[in-house]
């Protein structure tokens, strides 16, 4: 069983990585990309766990080490 995790801005934080490749998108002629928003993708990996811990051990993680609470936002699903 896994977890795989998105980790994004919150809205109104600046995202300057995403800015800069929307940017560059725009020069190479990809005239139509409004925005771009970079974040991270995670996969997380549970031994021994059913469904119910590893979705507390995946919201734990998340929210003590793999997001900033302060301008990140997370979200993750529990796969088999």
């Amino acid at each position: 069983m896994k977890a795989e995790i998105y980790v994004t801005y919150k809205q109104g934080i600046l995202d300057p990585e995403g800015n800069a490749v929307k940017k560059a998108l725009n020069s190479i002629g990809f005239d139509a990309v409004g925005s771009v928003r970079f974040g991270k993708f995670i996969e997380m990996e549970f031994v021994d766990v059913d469904r119910a811990a590893a979705e507390k051990l995946a919201e734990e993680a998340c929210r003590k080490l793999l997001a900033n609470q302060n301008t990140e936002t997370y979200r993750f699903e529990i796969v088999d």
